[in-house]
């Protein structure tokens, strides 16, 4: 019956104990709102900037995919070449295959559109008007009102789309026939010009587009018996593997001409770009990071400052799992407030990206995209998710820490359970796991590893914390044992150390990730300035402008087609000022369907790959009868091409005749830094390039002057030649100075780097706003304190003098483990991470001066900080607190 009794009444007390702790919590949060607000805010930031980086890049893909769909229809497999085009012979070998029901044979290139006096780039295609609706709708050439039906016919008929039609200057709407002057566009893929009528458009969105008949697209610009891929819609039932290996194998298939599914192109965009944008998504966590150390923070301040009430709950029945449970509730409220609040401002943020930057954040991946925001739930689900989960992580240790306390000893004000001494073992075992961690290779190409290893360092960094102070100040407090102000601060210091380490763990979390960021950016930085030097020895550059460069698509049929002749470039070697050139001839290769196009770069090697490359080791000596390669970083990493060893894939990607009954045997003589190229490029000597190909000319040409040469009379007369020999315009050709390609190449790094300096000023700031709630909650609860101080005779100006010293002393110590954890993490970030997503390394740069500069800051503001919290303990009525203990 006792028992029974005793459960009724507990079961009695149950819903008064439940508003009880609602309004102990609900009151907690709101009488303290700026303590709380820093945790909300970190919180808010991380999840606002992951999810802002999630949808600005997921939208850029989306419009880039669907762009690439209403280009390429939806066939059920496309035939390329990897390298430019391929005999129209083919098309006639798969239209007899039974299993083909419909082939549609498609020419490609890039060429140059006249918009008044300035050229702009043009993507024009040929079809076959009779098979594309049902393969590509969205290129079906569409007559303007009143047009000739079969204007889509005729060799002097374009139809372009609508970005076309805006970058050209022309109206939305084409103006009907006989309604006004007929619209006429001049093209040019090559040496000369043609004016075509516009006599329709085309819906298929995406960059400038023209459209017109494939046989006047193969006579007007000298592709003549070439295609530059056919779209295959396959009979039922068709095994798609067994088709292609069959043709693949016939005797008649052309070496050099692949299968590729029709989502190739897309995928090869999402591959290229995806270390970037995860990347960018973790760096977009720090402050999710930071915001957990925050919590935790906020929280253990509360629960300290609320030991003898959660005591008293304690004796009034509060078990303790149920004060684990109450302070997990506040962390949860403070994740919701905060996920919720970053879900619409990252929601913002991308809207406005979008708007004003475009979708690829300085990465230049999308360029051309102009992309609309795609909300996603599921997006919203997981970063929302993972704020609230940072959040109950940051106040898992506080929650324990009111579970644990000794409900009796508290009540008396005797103090806390005594805190475990072996927190140092943790953080060793923490650092340790991190190092092994470092060592473990990519995933999918991902180094999840490597990110790992940088929490595991950051979190066993931060549990060292009261080890470090411990350590530091024992050795600092007899320095000061007879100068009463600093030794009240460094004693507190060290002897409060639990609580110094709560209070700066949120800085220590956002200054060694600052710190770290920065030395990698320095680094990269650096390196890049180094790479321009080597690959930049000439004064001036000239480049041929009539034709694109590849694309990040990876369409073959997209290389280089603007060049010079061999003639053009020795007369520039000629040219008055000029005392030698070099020349360069760059194509794309498709070397795998699933990887974006690889640079082959034929180049003058004249003094040797060592001075002209910057090369990683030392070259190794080509065997005799075999052609030299050197291939960038990328290529070791993704295809094998170590040096010492045979690259077998490039004499078939080439497409080269076997010579004297042997292929083509490339030795890869060294490896090389490309800070252009993330997937991969190879590099050859010219006149090998020349003798094997017979191609002679080149796409670039560089001009090193003689001694007292005036830059500006070379460019006059390198245009007057372009003029004389090329088709009369001046603008034929590119120029740039060697201190202009730099100066353009820094600022698209720096720009690729914007968010980065960001998210670091954005850790920063949550990190100090963190120290100074902090201070804010210590100082008030230390009220007593100072008015005993008061009382002992100390001044204001004392008492203000002890805080901030307290202040000074507390983020020294987090300036000094920021510093070293940032060192420590930035090796990571660059032999390890940068490696692994980008596949080329760098050199480490510590710019200690900027370093030294930024811990500076940090110390100095956390004393001000400090100072201004202590400010509002230190009032007239100080002396008035001690009252309470009389």
């Amino acid at each position: 019956m006792v028992p029974r009794l005793c459960d009724l009444s507990r079961t009695a007390t149950i819903s008064p104990m439940r508003a009880l702790l609602t309004t102990f919590s609900w009151q907690e949060l709101r009488h303290h709102p700026w303590r709380n607000a820093a945790a909300v805010l970190a919180v808010m930031l991380g999840v606002a900037l992951a999810f802002s980086v999630q949808l600005i890049n997921a939208s850029a893909l989306d419009e880039f995919s669907s762009a690439v769909r209403s280009v390429n229809g939806q066939p059920d497999l496309e035939v390329r070449a990897v390298q430019g085009g391929f005999d129209e012979a083919v098309f006639a070998t798969l239209a007899r295959q039974p299993q083909v029901t419909l082939a549609s044979p498609v020419v490609e290139f890039q060429g140059l559109a006249l918009a008044g006096e300035r050229q702009v780039p043009m993507r024009v295609i040929g079809i076959d008007a009779l098979v594309l609706p049902t393969i590509a709708p969205a290129l079906m050439p569409q007559a303007a009102a009143g047009a000739d039906r079969f204007a889509l016919f005729a060799p002097d008929q374009v139809f372009l789309n609508a970005a076309a039609r805006s970058a050209l200057g022309l109206p939305a709407e084409a103006p009907t026939a006989g309604g006004g002057t007929a619209e006429t566009v001049q093209l040019r893929s090559g040496d000369a010009w043609h004016r075509l009528a516009a006599a329709g458009h085309v819906a298929a969105g995406g960059t400038a587009l023209a459209v017109m008949d494939i046989a006047a697209a193969q006579d007007l610009f000298g592709q003549g018996g070439r295609l530059s891929r056919i779209d295959l819609r396959l009979a039922a039932g068709t095994d798609r593997a067994t088709f292609m290996a069959t043709l693949q194998k016939s005797p008649g298939w052309p070496a050099g001409v692949q299968f590729a599914e029709p989502g190739d192109a897309a995928e090869r965009v999402s591959n290229l770009s995806r270390a970037y944008r995860v990347n960018l998504t973790v760096l977009a966590l720090v402050a999710l990071f930071t915001g957990a150390f925050l919590v935790f923070s906020v929280l253990a301040l509360s629960v300290a400052k609320r030991a003898q009430q959660f005591a008293l709950l304690g004796v009034l029945g509060l078990t303790p799992h149920e004060r684990l449970r109450l302070v997990l509730a506040e962390s949860l409220v403070l994740g919701l407030i905060g996920s919720i609040a970053g879900l619409a401002l990252g929601t913002a943020l991308a809207a406005f990206a979008l708007k004003v930057l475009g979708g690829d954040l300085g990465g230049g991946y999308f360029e051309g995209v102009a992309p609309t925001l795609h909300w996603s739930a599921g997006a919203a689900l997981l970063y929302g998710g993972l704020g609230v989960v940072a959040a109950l992580v940051g106040g898992w240790w506080p929650a324990r820490a009111a579970q644990a306390l000794p409900e009796a000893q508290t009540l008396k004000g005797l103090g806390a359970a005594p805190t475990q001494g072996n927190s140092q073992w943790l953080a060793l075992g923490l650092i340790a796991l991190g190092a092994l961690l470092a060592n473990v290779p990519a995933i999918g190409g991902i180094p999840v590893a490597a990110y790992l290893s940088v929490a595991c360092l950051l979190v066993g960094g931060i549990t060292a914390l009261p080890w470090l102070i411990a350590l530091l100040y024992d050795r600092i407090a007899p320095l000061f044992a007879h100068r009463v102000l600093p030794m009240l601060a460094v004693e507190r210091a060290r002897r409060m150390r639990g609580t110094a380490a709560v209070a700066v763990s949120g800085v220590v979390a956002s200054l060694s990730l600052a710190v770290a960021l920065t030395v990698m950016v320095a680094s990269f930085r650096d390196s890049v300035t180094q790479w321009l030097d080597v690959v930049l020895p000439a004064d001036l550059y000239v480049r041929a402008t009539s034709g694109g460069r590849s694309s990040n698509t990876g369409n073959s049929s997209s290389t280089d087609t603007a060049t010079f002749a061999p003639a053009f470039v020795q007369a520039l070697s000629r040219l008055p000022g000029v005392a030698r050139t070099g020349t360069l001839r760059t194509q794309s290769l498709q070397l795998d369907a699933a990887r974006p196009a690889v640079a082959l770069i034929a180049r003058s090697l004249e003094g040797g790959a060592t001075q002209s490359l910057p090369l990683v080791g030392d070259a190794v000596p080509v065997p005799e009868g075999a052609i030299g390669i050197y291939v960038s970083e990328p290529m070791v990493e993704l295809y094998g091409a170590k040096p010492g060893t045979a690259f077998a894939p490039l004499s078939d990607a080439m497409g080269l005749p076997a010579s004297s009954g042997k292929p083509q045997v490339f030795f890869v003589a060294g490896v090389w830094r490309d800070y252009a190229r993330q997937f991969g490029a190879i590099t050859m000597d010219a006149r090998d390039y020349e003798r094997i190909t017979g191609e002679r000319n080149v796409s670039d040409v560089a001009l090193w002057l003689a001694p007292g040469a005036s830059e500006g009379q070379v460019q006059a007369s390198v245009r007057a030649l372009a003029a004389k020999q090329g088709d009369g315009s001046a603008e034929s050709v590119e120029i740039a100075s060697v201190g202009q390609i730099r100066v353009t190449s820094l600022r698209i790094f720096d720009r690729s780097f914007a968010v980065t300096y960001w998210l670091q000023a954005v850790a920063i700031a949550i990190g100090l706003f963190g120290i100074a709630a902090s201070f804010s909650a210590q100082v008030l609860a230390r009220r007593k304190e100072f008015g005993l101080l008061a009382h002992l005779g100390f001044t204001r100006r004392q008492v203000l003098a002890v805080v901030a010293g307290e202040g000074a002393a507390w983020t020294a110590i987090g300036a000094v483990a920021g510093l070293g954890l940032g060192l420590a993490v930035s090796v990571v970030l660059v032999k390890v991470v940068n490696p692994q997503s980008f596949h080329w390394s760098m050199d480490l740069l510590v710019p200690w001066e900027r370093l030294l500069v930024l811990c500076g800051a940090v110390v100095a503001a956390g004393t001000v900080t400090a100072w201004l919290a202590g400010r509002a303990a230190a009032g007239k009525d100080v002396v008035l607190a001690v009252k309470e203990d009389w």
